[in-house]
């Protein structure tokens, strides 16, 4: 397993409706919904953000092909729209995107760019399987199995588990689901760890850094 992003796009919503902070890697931006639909229009709303993804992937993308290729075509435009429709009770979305070019473009050109267009990375994942998976973060109190060693104590709550895989996929030394005792904190130093157990979205996975403890009770 290998997240496209070293750090995941972190959102955040308050009670001001319904303005949410959303962090990337530079920076941070606000997508809000429109007022007819109660919000105050203060940013791009999530269709938008969406359909501003399959333009701007496939404009850098064609980009760098028509650059490669040294053609002289200085403006490109895309415009992007979706509609769905209901057919024996099944929903199908619908993303229309037109190419369109500032200038003359011979039509063999035209064709490879369509083709081009096709393949940029988030038409192939919006064409592909695609599975949208959501934890919730549990805190309250449960049945928890500690393996330690004397730098660190994992924690694990087997109750809590939801099964994101992260853990095992990520760092494998240590975390190994199919042998009872599946956590084995000397297979990574205690900093690999720590950063391991954080990314654990439910919760079953904590640590204690038995060095802090021990200093503490000096």
């Amino acid at each position: 397993m290998q997240y496209k992003f070293e750090k995941p796009i972190a959102a955040t919503i308050g009670t001001e409706k319904y303005q949410c902070t959303i962090e990337w890697r530079n920076g941070k931006l606000i997508a809000d919904e429109p007022p007819s639909s109660g919000g105050k229009d203060s940013g791009p709303d999530p269709h938008t953000l969406l359909l501003s993804a399959v333009a701007s992937c496939a404009l850098i993308t064609l980009r760098m092909y028509i650059d490669r290729k040294n053609w002289d075509i200085p403006l490109i435009t895309v415009n992007v729209n979706l509609y769905q429709e209901t057919v024996n009770e099944k929903l199908t979305t619908i993303i229309d995107r037109d190419i369109i070019f500032g200038n003359a473009v011979p039509d063999e050109q035209k064709t490879k760019l369509k083709e081009i267009a096709d393949l940029c990375p988030i038409s192939k994942i919006l064409e592909n399987d695609i599975k949208l998976r959501t934890f919730i973060f549990k805190t309250e109190e449960t049945k928890t199995i500690k393996y330690g060693n004397e730098e660190i104590t994992v924690l694990w709550k087997p109750e809590f588990c939801q099964h994101s895989a992260r853990c095992w996929k990520q760092l494998p030394e240590v975390f190994k689901p199919t042998i009872k005792k599946w956590i084995d904190p000397d297979g990574a130093p205690a900093e690999r760890i720590r950063e391991q157990v954080s990314r654990c979205p439910s919760g079953a996975l904590e640590f204690v850094d038995n060095n802090a403890i021990s200093k503490e009770s000096k």
